[in-house]
């Protein structure tokens, strides 16, 4: 009767805390420059050593250029990366530094190169490490003190979470995408729906969605307030792990597999809240507010005043204020300033696949800076080995170099003061992509669809 998670979780657990938190152990724990500064200051201050360093995988991402990578001009953001660095040449860390074949965003290497596998228990300083869950694992985002933790102990103490079950049934309409699948699910439940649980992913539309799609969903799980986002690894996610640089190989492959095979919730397994959404109902979405849970079609339009609760007006106005919308506007057609193509949402070749068949032998619209920002230096690899970079740059386009970028603004690559930008990151927070920036979110397709006619368009009229 037990759920994925709770197979996974009870397979780690070290020791039960009386009426407290459970002794975790953690497979892998991947670091960045933001915030594993203090962490390592605190090994150093109690004169310790990482407890597992082969378990340890750091990489800069958050504040690497995309336009070039010969040096870092924030000094901030310089003092973090080569602090990053010292600090994994001191604890003997595997560190991918930035410009090297192994570096990207730390969500989008960490499954690609299969250091993220089935079964694992992943965490790191960020939240959307959710996104290695997609693979079949308990991955969560923690905290600066947490970081240290893991890197002493190789265990983290944690609270179980209530387990949820989302089910998607059906077949996915033309131009609808896993990010659409996301957002959608984000309005109904909100963005503190899963809030205290972790959720599962599965029905009949998961199943057939590929690898680099489940990646998708589980990166927006922490968007819901979940903690983890799980997919129960299957021939997908063998077929997607199988020959990459740091999965099992040979006779251990075969093992591995026959065991992952057994991570899946029994028929009889009991949630703690499950809910059920039809695939056919989900169209091309946008957002429109300041949480990625403020969305709608993107045939729709904005909600009236009147559609919402007399408690939630205050909160809906601010946010449209912000954004410079109306009540009962409709988006579609609406001017845009800015189109990024990117993040650890949708960053991996999949989305730049997309993005490609919806703008060659077009041209981007003169009105819109675009920013195409592949999530590692593997995938710009794959884009140039297949021809998409010929395609992008016929159509005006300019691809550009590994990095977190747009999708926070902790980088050259922000968005001005005003700027309306349609996005296929994450967050759509108050000044996430620079002070006074405008954001909203949007799949690949149509960010593609947008930045080729330079307003919001539905990628199935194109």
């Amino acid at each position: 009767m037990n759920t994925l998670f709770d197979k996974i979780w009870d397979a780690h657990v070290v020791n039960m805390i009386e009426d407290g938190p459970t002794q975790l152990y953690i497979d892998r724990l991947y670091c960045h420059e933001v915030t594993s500064p203090q962490a390592f200051d605190t090994l150093r201050d109690k004169g310790i050593k990482p407890f597992r360093a082969d378990h340890i995988i750091a990489m800069p991402d958050h504040n690497t250029p995309s336009d070039q990578q010969e040096e870092i001009t924030d000094p901030i953001g310089r003092k973090q990366v080569e602090t990053l660095a010292a600090n994994c040449e001191q604890f003997g860390i595997k560190h991918f530094a930035m410009g090297t074949k192994d570096n990207g965003i730390i969500h989008v290497v960490g499954p690609e190169k299969a250091l993220s596998l089935p079964g694992m228990t992943i965490v790191c300083g960020d939240s959307h490490t959710s996104t290695h869950g997609a693979v079949g694992a308990i991955a969560m985002g923690i905290g600066t003190s947490e970081v240290a933790q893991v890197l002493a102990s190789q265990c983290i103490l944690q609270s179980k979470p209530k387990t949820m079950r989302i089910n998607i049934e059906g077949e996915l309409q033309n131009g609808v995408t896993a990010k659409d699948v996301a957002l959608y699910i984000m309005s109904k439940m909100t963005t503190a729906g899963a809030t205290g649980f972790a959720v599962e992913y599965a029905g009949s539309t998961i199943r057939n969605m590929s690898m680099e799609g489940r990646l998708t969903l589980s990166n927006l799980s922490i968007e819901m307030g979940s903690r983890a986002g799980l997919i129960a690894p299957d021939e997908i996610t063998f077929e997607y792990l199988k020959g990459r640089e740091y999965a099992p190989k040979g006779e251990a492959w075969d093992k591995a597999v026959e065991e992952w095979k057994k991570l899946r919730s029994d028929d009889d397994a009991v949630f703690d809240k499950e809910v059920t959404y039809q695939a056919e109902d989900i169209k091309p979405r946008i957002t429109y507010g300041t949480n990625p849970g403020a969305g709608i079609a993107i045939d729709e339009c904005i909600p009236t005043l009147e559609s919402i609760p007399e408690a939630e007006q205050g909160q809906f106005l601010s946010q449209l204020q912000y954004m410079q919308f109306e009540p009962g506007e409709k988006l579609e057609g609406h001017p845009v300033d800015y189109c990024f193509l990117g993040a650890c949402t949708n960053g991996r070749i999949e989305d730049f696949r997309a993005f490609a068949s919806v703008v060659k032998g077009k041209k981007k619209a003169e009105n819109v800076v675009a920013w195409l920002v592949p999530g590692s230096w593997l995938v710009r690899k794959q884009i140039i080995e297949e021809g998409i970079d010929k395609i992008l740059e016929e159509a005006g386009f300019e691809l550009r170099l590994p990095s977190c970028s747009a999708c926070l603004a902790m980088n050259p690559d922000k968005v001005p003061a005003g700027k309306l930008a349609i996005s296929t990151s994450n967050r759509n927070f108050v000044g996430r992509q620079g002070p006074g920036a405008r954001t909203v979110l949007a799949s690949p397709l149509v960010v593609a669809a947008s930045a080729v006619t330079g307003v919001i368009t539905d990628p199935r009229k194109i």
